[in-house]
């Protein structure tokens, strides 16, 4: 590693803030489609519930899907994105780091698998599996 790599270079701090702005992005996104996916889901079924619709609370269901599945994207991208930098770090400390590698973000191409493992994550299920509940008693109601 060259003296231009060390740990306090102005390059290598500002890649390891592309790092933490990345993942911090991806966590926001996550939290927003849990925040939107409540607030829809709330708003078709107060209107189901004033109409008397079953059918339109079942509409309910629709977004439910819709947020779980982007949520598990945001997620599975986050990791992702935690497994470079984790990656970069190691290659830091054990000077094998090349200059060639900043300011590039590389993950590998495994994305189905990573979305796969999100799609069971305790940060993402639990919440859209209780959301699903809500709009399927919003039906039977």
């Amino acid at each position: 590693m060259s003296s231009a790599l060390s740990l306090e270079s102005p390059a290598v701090l500002k890649h390891i803030d592309i790092y933490q702005t990345l993942i911090n992005r991806m966590a926001a996104n996550s939290a927003a489609c849990k925040q939107w996916a409540i607030t829809l889901v709330s708003a078709i079924l107060v209107f189901a519930l004033e109409k008397g619709s079953a059918e339109a609370a079942a509409v309910a269901v629709i977004p439910v899907f819709m947020f779980y599945f982007l949520d598990t994207y945001y997620l599975s991208l986050e990791r992702k994105f935690r497994g470079a930098y984790s990656s970069f770090l190691d290659k830091l400390h054990g000077s094998t780091l090349n200059i060639n590698e900043l300011y590039r973000v590389t993950v590998d191409r495994k994305l189905p698998t990573n979305f796969l493992s999100a799609l069971l994550s305790w940060s993402v299920w639990p919440f859209y599996l209780g959301m699903m509940g809500l709009a399927l008693l919003g039906v039977i109601w």
